[in-house]
C-alpha cells in the first residue's frame, strides 16, 4: 500500500516515530507521501526523508490555514526549496474557509501562485479544501491548465463533487471518513471507479473506526482498503492494487533516485 497523505512528522508522534514507522512497514505500506504546512515543518519533515529516502516522501507547499499576512514570505521559501529538491508534490495547498474566512483572498492567491509552481517544476498538487471545493474548482479552471494534475486530499464530497474532481483530472484521496457511519461516502464511494481513488489516513488526524477519536498512524490505512472495498463489494486485495498503481502513477524517477 501507499500511504498518500500523513504528517507523520507532527509532535504527537514525538515519543515513538521510530515505532510508529515500523508498525507501518510491518503493515505492508511501501511509501508515506509526507505534505508540508509552512515553513516550521519543514525541518522535520526533511530529516525523515533523508532517513527514510525511498519511503517517506516530501511534498512542499503552503497548507491554506497557514496562510496569514505576510504569506508572500512564505511563498519564497517553497519556492527556494523547490528549485532545489526533487519533491514529490507541491502540497498540500487549496482553500479552508471552515476555521476563517479572513484571509480568503490570500488564500486564492496562494493556491494559484503553487499551481503556478507546480507547472514550473512538472509537479502535481496535493489540495486541502475544506468548505470550500467549489472555490477550489473555480481557481483550477481560472489557471486553465489541462496539464495541472493532482489529488483532492481527505475527499468527503458528494457523488456531483467527485465526478467534478475526476472530470478536472484528479484522483480522490479517500480515508477514514469513509469509516464513519454518517461520513457520507457510503453514498458515493460505489459510483466511483477505483482508478480514480487512492488511500491516505492524514495521520495524525482522522483516524478511521475503530479507532475515532483517538491518534491516527499510517499503519490503519488498511481498514480504509477494507472499507472501500465493503462499500464496492470486491475485495481488499483489489481495492489495495488498483489504489497503489493509482498513486504510483504521480511518483516520477526523479523522486525516488
Amino acid at each position: 500500500m501507499i500511504e498518500t497523505h500523513a504528517h507523520i512528522y507532527d509532535e504527537q508522534f514525538a515519543e515513538e516515530r521510530d515505532a510508529m514507522l515500523e508498525r507501518a512497514w510491518q503493515a505492508c505500506i511501501q511509501q508515506i507521501w509526507m505534505p508540508n504546512c509552512d515553513h516550521g515543518t519543514i525541518e522535520g519533515m526533511m530529516q525523515l526523508a533523508e532517513q527514510y529516502p525511498q519511503r517517506c516522501l516530501p511534498m512542499m507547499g503552503l497548507h491554506p490555514t497557514y496562510v496569514k499576512e505576510g504569506f508572500e514570505k512564505e511563498l519564497q521559501i517553497v519556492e527556494d526549496w523547490l528549485a532545489r529538491y526533487p519533491f514529490l508534490a507541491v502540497g498540500e495547498i487549496g482553500m479552508d474557509l471552515y476555521w476563517d474566512t479572513t484571509f480568503r483572498s490570500q488564500q486564492e492567491e496562494a493556491f494559484l501562485v503553487q499551481c503556478g509552481l507546480a507547472r514550473k517544476h512538472n509537479l502535481w498538487i496535493d489540495i486541502h479544501s475544506r468548505n470550500a471545493f467549489w472555490e477550489t474548482v473555480a481557481l483550477i479552471e481560472k489557471f486553465a491548465d489541462p496539464e495541472l494534475t493532482g489529488i483532492f486530499h481527505c475527499f468527503v464530497g458528494t457523488l456531483e463533487e467527485a465526478n467534478k474532481a475526476i472530470e478536472l483530472g484528479f484522483k480522490l484521496g479517500i480515508g477514514g471518513v469513509a469509516t464513519f457511519k454518517n461520513g457520507g461516502l457510503d453514498k458515493v464511494l460505489p459510483y466511483v471507479d477505483l482508478e480514480h481513488l487512492v488511500l491516505e489516513t492524514d495521520s495524525p488526524y482522522l483516524a478511521p473506526v475503530p479507532y475515532r477519536g483517538k491518534r491516527n498512524e499510517p499503519s490503519y490505512l488498511e481498514l480504509v482498503a477494507q472499507r472501500v472495498a465493503d462499500l464496492k463489494r470486491i475485495s481488499k486485495a483489489e481495492v489495495i492494487e488498483a489504489t497503489t498503481q493509482n498513486a504510483l502513477s504521480f511518483v516520477s524517477e526523479k523522486t525516488t533516485n
